[in-house]
C-alpha cells in the first residue's frame, strides 16, 4: 500500500533488489528469494513499495517494521505490507528461509478477486508475525517450488498468468492459516484494533464516495480525534492515508484494467473533475493516470 508524506526515507522495491543480487524474477513485478535472511533487508529504514511474504525455516530472522522489532522464528510468517518502513535488525543469531516480493500493481491483479483479502492483510498489519502448522508450512514450500518453477519458465508465454494464478491459491491457503490464528483464543482482539478493523471495512464499502474521517468517525459512534489517534496507534498511518489507499487501488485497478475513459473513472469515484483526480493520482502516484495507463 502506498503511503506519501515521508521524504526523508528511501524506497524499496524489486528493482533495488535485483541490483544487488541475481534472483528468479519477472521484471519488476514478482522477485523469489530461496535463501532469504535478514541481510536482504536494507540496514536503513525503507519505506517499502512492494508486498514481501517470508518464511522462516530455521533460526530467526530479525527485523523492524515502523519502528517495532520483530523476531520470526523457524516455522513462523512475517508479512511486509506496502508502506510500512522497513530494516534489517542487528543480531548475532540470524535465520534463513524463503521469500517472495511482490510489486503493489502486480498483486493488486493477483487480489482483485481475493474475497476476504482485507481480514488477512489488515490482521497482518496488527500480527505481521504467524506461527504456521506443519502442514501448512509444507504447503507453502510447496508454493513456493513451484511459483519459483513457473517463474524460471520464461519460454512459457503465459508464465505471468500462470504466476498469478498459484500466487491467489497461495494467499487462500495464507488465509486459511490466518482465519485459524484469528478464532484462537489466545489471539484476543484488544478494543482499538476491533476499531481499526471496522473503520477499514468502512472505507472498502464507501470509499468511492465518502473521504472525510468525520463521516467514519460518526459512523463508528466515536469523535473524529479518537478515530484518527486510534488509528495511527494500530497501524501507523492516519486515516486519510488508509482512504486514500483504497481510492487509489481503485484508480490503478481501473486504469489498468478496463477501457473506462479517465472521465467516466473520475465520476465514478466522485471527484470534483478529472482534473482534480488526476493532481491527486500524480501527487500520489508520480505520473499522470494516462501514462500510467499506457506503462
Amino acid at each position: 500500500m502506498t503511503f506519501m508524506g515521508t521524504k526523508d526515507v528511501r524506497c524499496l522495491n524489486i528493482d533495488d533488489v535485483l541490483v544487488r543480487k541475481t534472483l528468479s524474477h519477472i521484471g519488476n513485478a514478482i522477485v523469489m528469494f530461496d535463501q532469504f535472511n535478514v541481510h536482504d533487508l536494507p540496514i536503513e529504514p525503507h519505506r517499502c513499495q512492494c508486498v514481501l511474504v517470508a518464511l522462516c525455516l530455521e533460526g530467526t530472522i530479525h527485523y523492524v517494521a515502523d519502528t517495532v522489532e520483530y523476531e520470526v522464528p523457524a516455522g513462523y510468517a512475517m508479512i511486509v505490507s506496502e508502506g510500512q518502513v522497513v530494516n534489517a535488525r542487528p543480531t548475532d543469531c540470524y535465520g534463513h528461509g524463503i521469500a517472495i516480493m511482490i510489486s503493489y500493481d502486480f498483486f493488486n491483479e493477483i487480489v482483485k478477486e481475493v474475497h476476504e483479502m482485507s481480514a488477512l492483510f489488515l490482521f497482518s498489519r496488527i500480527h505481521p508475525v504467524c506461527r504456521l502448522l506443519p502442514d501448512e508450512v509444507k504447503g507453502v514450500c510447496r508454493y513456493f517450488s513451484l511459483i519459483k518453477e513457473k517463474v524460471d519458465d520464461a519460454g512459457n508465454f503465459f508464465h505471468k498468468d500462470v504466476v498469478r494464478m498459484l500466487l491467489s491459491a497461495m494467499i487462500y491457503d495464507l488465509y486459511n492459516a490466518i482465519y485459524r490464528i484469528q478464532m484462537s483464543s489466545s489471539q484476543k482482539q484488544s478494543s482499538a484494533e476491533a476499531i481499526f478493523m471496522k473503520f477499514v471495512r468502512l472505507v472498502e464499502l464507501h470509499y468511492r464516495h465518502e473521504r472525510r474521517v468525520g463521516w467514519y468517525a460518526r459512523e463508528l459512534c466515536i469523535s473524529a480525534k479518537y478515530l484518527s489517534e486510534t488509528v495511527k496507534q494500530v497501524s501507523h498511518r492516519t486515516p486519510n492515508e488508509w482512504i486514500d489507499n483504497y481510492v487509489l487501488k481503485e484508480l490503478r485497478v481501473q486504469l489498468r484494467n478496463t477501457s473506462k475513459s479517465i472521465k467516466e473513472i473520475s465520476n465514478e469515484l466522485h471527484f470534483t473533475n478529472q482534473s482534480f483526480m488526476g493532481k491527486f493520482f500524480k501527487e500520489h502516484v508520480g505520473v499522470s493516470p494516462l501514462t500510467y495507463r499506457k506503462g
